[in-house]
């Protein structure tokens, strides 16, 4: 398939790389070049997430690697009523996050990969520009499945080029400062969430990112 998993310490390191990028971004991120592709984004998440949750009372959401909490208050004005909660890895990530949402939402320092919710939590799970730092995708992918309820959809962006420059990118990902581990073909992403998640979509945004959803039965 292609996917990268790294176990122990390895995984620690990029995950420690990681978490002191981001430390170093939080204040800028929103408005420098670091969060432009996040931003760019936001207007199909929230949209695919919306249409999502049509119809549903009071919904509760997960922003996985929620960063600033930028998103997340695009989410909560797109559905009213829902409830709202954030994980990132970056404790300074998550100060801003908090400022920003103000009590509207909560938010937590942790880890994709070990989620700390009970099964079935959550009606909506979003992961925007964050699975490609994901030492291993597979448990982080098991990890959103397991905690949304049967019924509920996973919404992903992340980073795309076409195959030629992704493989270049791959080469040099993990040699950067900011923890990036791999970026996924459309085929090697489904694969990855086809493990645990049925009826897997994918579609392009841009030139240099995509969108995949996938739903629990």
């Amino acid at each position: 398939m292609g996917s990268h998993e790294e176990n122990g310490p390895a995984s620690e390191r990029l995950k420690a790389r990681s978490r002191a990028a981001f430390d170093e971004q939080a204040e800028s991120y929103d408005g420098g070049m670091q969060g432009s592709h996040a931003r760019s984004l936001y207007p199909r998440v929230v949209a695919v997430a919306k249409e999502a949750l049509s119809g549903q009372r009071a919904p509760h959401i997960l922003d996985v690697g929620c960063g600033t909490g930028a998103l997340a208050c695009r989410l909560l004005d797109a559905v009213p009523g829902c409830r709202l909660t954030g994980i990132d890895l970056s404790s300074a990530m998550v100060a801003r996050a908090r400022r920003r949402l103000a009590g509207r939402a909560d938010v937590l320092e942790g880890d994709a990969e070990r989620l700390p919710f009970h099964d079935e939590s959550f009606d909506l799970v979003v992961c925007n520009d964050s699975f490609h730092h994901y030492p291993d995708p597979k448990r982080a992918a098991f990890q959103m499945w397991r905690v949304l309820r049967r019924g509920g959809m996973l919404v992903v962006g992340d980073a795309w080029q076409p195959a030629p420059a992704r493989a270049i990118m791959n080469a040099w990902m993990p040699l950067s400062h900011e923890g990036d581990v791999r970026m996924y073909s459309e085929s090697e992403l489904r694969e990855l969430l086809g493990t645990w998640f049925k009826r897997v979509g994918w579609e392009r945004v841009g030139f240099t990112a995509c969108v995949a959803t996938a739903h629990k039965e």
